[in-house]
């Protein structure tokens, strides 16, 4: 399918603003079948998915796609006080209580996989089955988040420089197609460096997709998605229940061998908390945004997982 003709078909899909846990969602939805609900990360969209949701209609599932709470077409609440990681599992409770359906599988890549870990354990009963794509499930920390990354990685870590509301997103809206051309995240001074020449589309990303990006972006701003990083301590915090909590459900993992992500979140604590891991799958060469990168060994992979359940 031709990337113009691949954003068009998307732009036509069933859409819907949901109700749930307070804000809207907007949904996308696709196929009938067995319920498959895909979160996204940052800085992403429900778009994000889109090589996915065609690909698990046409395999016999029902995809719900939602841009998730700060994002896109849904609620973005002011402040970072709504974007802590209980907060944004209910409203996945809330999506699946709009759609009057008892449980659903959820995909999720980048924080997506992290809130889908997370739901899993708090709402167990809503998760039939759990895919996280480039971040694993790993255990809940020893201290605040935030003081481990600034002990180890230092005050230029990415996720440090977007704790102080107000400062990176100044800095990431000033130039909305720059920001989303970084391909190295890492550290503040990629955002900061403004002298060097903007990076290339990477080749698995046409100009008509990034277009897509772009545009939405321009309109919303990155406020939403960086308030979920302002949320990490909190979510530490609120989520000491959980501590020694496995994930029983089916569950799969997919990541890139390139991937930054997976060299400081180790793989080898996963098997601490799933307890029914049915596969983990490096794809060699691939990156972070891996389900765009490379969708037909990502497609199968979760058809194959969901088809087997």
């Amino acid at each position: 399918m031709q990337a113009a003709e691949l954003v068009g078909r998307w732009r036509r899909l069933d859409e819907r603003r949901v109700a749930a846990n307070g804000i809207e969602l907007r949904v996308v939805e696709h196929g009938t079948g067995a319920p498959v609900v895909f979160c996204h990360g940052f800085p992403e969209l429900g778009f994000s998915w889109r090589h996915q949701v065609f690909a698990l209609a046409d395999a016999g599932f029902r995809t719900l796609t939602p841009d998730m709470r700060g994002y896109g077409g849904s609620s973005r609440p002011a402040g970072p006080a709504g974007y802590d990681m209980l907060t944004v599992c209910a409203d996945l409770v809330g999506l699946l209580d709009a759609y009057g359906l008892e449980d659903a599988i959820f995909v999720g890549h980048d924080w997506g996989a992290s809130v889908v870990w997370h739901l899993a354990r708090e709402y167990p009963e809503r998760v039939r089955a759990v895919a996280g794509l480039s971040v694993p499930a790993t255990p809940r920390s020893s201290g605040p988040p935030t003081q481990i990354m600034r002990a180890r990685l230092g005050e230029d870590f990415y996720m440090i420089w977007f704790q102080e509301p107000g400062v990176a997103d100044r800095v990431l809206d000033a130039d909305v197609r720059r920001t989303l051309l970084q391909d190295d995240i890492l550290s503040k001074q990629n955002f900061l460096d403004t002298s060097s020449p903007e990076p290339p589309l990477p080749e698995w990303l046409s100009e008509p997709e990034f277009d897509y990006y772009v545009e939405t972006f321009t309109e919303t701003g990155f406020t939403g998605g960086l308030n979920y990083y302002r949320n990490l301590d909190r979510t530490w915090e609120r989520t000491a229940h959980l501590e020694g909590v496995k994930i029983g459900q089916p569950s799969l993992f997919i990541a890139g061998s390139t991937d930054p992500v997976i060299r400081f979140t180790p793989l080898q604590k996963m098997p601490e908390l799933l307890s029914d891991l049915r596969g983990s799958i490096i794809l060699e060469g691939a990156g972070h945004w891996i389900q765009q990168q490379r969708p037909a060994e990502v497609n199968a992979a979760l058809i194959d997982f969901a088809t087997r359940l």
